[in-house]
């Protein structure tokens, strides 16, 4: 089953599947490692992590392509990634979709804020008018050439308008044609209740720092029904807050001693970066390598010497 189709069928069943977020390639390898069966990359951790700043909609499509095919390709499970607001009108969006889907995406969402974007939990919000949106709905739709890989629409208007003009946005989205509408912000239990009810198809809960902590625990929202909850800055959070104290250390002691029981020990980093499969496919490709080598040598063409000898002897 391919990470789209697993996706999907992650969606259809009983349960809640976890999604922390990835920031970068090795962020990756450690959420598969501990066993998630999927995960989301998004914009906040691509530009903390990237750029060292916040996610005020600074970083273009390409960038994000380029940072989602690491991701992917460093995992076989599915990834779930942010397209922003897919940056720019509809013929921004379809070269946003067909890069994303280029890059291994198993699905992807994009939001109806005004570019640029800024993180969803931030101030300073606007968002386009609905018909522009359901324009890049139909725009995606038709950009996209693997229909498994889902299109999610994002409104963030609960900001603006609240909650009704949020579900409103959400069910129009799902008219046009979205395999998924989100309505941003709508965290609580009661309010992602109404969701489920009043908006079809699946809905993913987020679980963000950015939001100044989770309004809704993981044992909620798999009462409430919620298939799955991204938990987008988790690791970013979790990785800053490890090297901060470690380089805090040595800073203040000046050694290496209390150092040891906060990093990954040798072997388990090799683990995780695959040295070892790396190494043994080196190791058959070399062997690949001299034996064609050998091979050629045994049925070369005579040299010119070799065949001037054959001429004199007629």
């Amino acid at each position: 089953m391919t990470p789209r189709n697993t996706f999907r069928a992650l969606l259809n069943a009983p349960g809640l599947t976890l999604m922390p977020g990835a920031y970068d390639a090795l962020s990756a390898r450690i959420i598969e490692e501990q066993g998630f069966e999927a995960m989301g990359a998004g914009g906040y951790a691509a530009a903390g992590s990237l750029l060292g700043e916040p996610d005020t909609g600074q970083s273009n499509m390409r960038d994000f392509a380029d940072h989602y095919a690491r991701i992917c390709g460093a995992v076989e499970i599915p990834v779930y990634v942010d397209g922003d607001t897919g940056f720019g009108g509809v013929n921004n969006v379809r070269q946003m979709v067909k890069a994303f889907e280029k890059a291994g995406a198993a699905a992807l969402f994009f939001t109806d804020q005004a570019f640029p974007s800024r993180c969803g939990y931030l101030p300073g919000k606007q968002v386009i008018p609905i018909e522009q949106m359901l324009a890049k709905i139909k725009a995606a739709l038709d950009a996209r050439s693997d229909s498994t890989m889902m299109i999610c629409a994002r409104t963030d208007v609960f900001a603006l308008e609240g909650e009704d003009a949020a579900i409103h946005r959400c069910r129009l989205f799902m008219e046009a044609g979205a395999d998924m509408a989100k309505p941003q912000g709508v965290d609580t239990p009661a309010a992602i209740a109404r969701v489920l009810r009043d908006v079809p198809g699946p809905f993913i809960a987020t679980l963000s720092q950015a939001a100044g902590g989770p309004k809704a625990r993981p044992a909620d929202l798999e009462h409430l029904g919620v298939p799955a909850a991204t938990l987008p800055s988790l690791t970013l959070f979790a990785a800053a807050r490890a090297v901060h104290e470690s380089l805090a250390i040595l800073k203040k002691e000046r050694a290496l001693d209390n150092l040891d029981t906060r990093l990954l020990p040798l072997d388990d980093y090799y683990k995780l970066v695959r040295l070892k499969e790396q190494q043994e496919k080196e190791r058959l490709w070399d062997e690949s390598a001299a034996q064609i080598a050998s091979t050629i040598e045994q049925i070369k063409p005579p040299s010119h010497d070799d065949r001037k000898t054959g001429e004199n002897e007629k």
